[in-house]
């Protein structure tokens, strides 16, 4: 376990050395040390032997507050100071119930109704709009009836 006097090298080849051994990405090895590096900083460059759960749900509620990070940002830096205190440090942290989270944007999905597809076949021209049918044809029942093979497909 690197002690606080220990070099931020020191850490960074002690995080980077049993990223290895577990077979982490280099991609997510440097990841990894980007996040634990940005949390060293916040909490104005001390070390993370002598910090806990409190500076890391602090640093991770700044993220989504502050920062305006997405939720899978904000997972990537949880997980990241996870590995860096279960994996290297060799300390326990709680639990994250009550950090703010960062929102994960509702994503509805975009479908045209029958009239809606209708009339946007309707407005497309020449080339395109031949492409547009022959591709609609058999995916969609535009007029109620699926067609088989592009017959009376009734475009």
């Amino acid at each position: 376990m690197p002690l606080p006097s220990d070099s931020p090298k020191k850490l960074e080849t002690r995080v980077r050395e049993i990223a290895r051994l577990k077979h982490l990405s280099l991609r997510t090895e440097e990841a990894y040390w980007g996040w634990i590096k940005r949390f060293v900083i916040f909490h104005h460059k001390r070390h993370p032997v002598e910090m806990g759960e409190t500076e890391v749900r602090d640093f991770l509620s700044h993220l989504a507050t502050h920062r305006h990070v997405a939720a899978s940002t904000q997972n990537q830096a949880l997980n990241a100071l996870v590995f860096l205190y279960g994996a290297v440090i060799e300390k326990s942290l709680g639990s994250f119930a009550d950090t703010v989270r960062a929102k994960r944007p509702v994503r509805l999905p975009v479908v045209l109704s029958k009239t809606e597809v209708r009339s946007l076949l309707a407005a497309l021209e020449g080339t395109w709009g031949l492409m547009a049918r022959l591709l609609l044809r058999d995916r969609y029942a535009v007029d109620g009836v699926r067609t088989v093979a592009g017959e009376g497909c009734g475009f």
